[in-house]
């Protein structure tokens, strides 16, 4: 292998872990917002503890949605 096919790989595997802890943070900064701002009503870590399934499935939704929406995004 080649120096350049090394630096190659090395920046896009950097660029992929920048661009995977991006969506992590995001996506745990936009669900604190919806809990927070949006359904004050609603404690999603409250719901979960009592064991409610509905509240998880819908974290989890909302995670897929940004993370779908940071894909496109990042790419350009």
């Amino acid at each position: 292998m080649t120096p350049d096919f090394i630096t190659a790989t090395a920046f896009n595997l950097g660029m992929n872990l920048l661009h995977a802890v991006l969506g992590l943070i995001a996506g745990v900064v936009g669900l604190r917002f919806v809990d927070s701002v949006l359904l004050k009503s609603l404690d999603f870590e409250e719901e979960l503890k009592k064991g409610n399934i509905a509240v998880a499935i819908f974290a989890s939704t909302m995670l897929l949605f940004i993370a779908v929406l940071l894909s496109f995004g990042l790419r350009g």
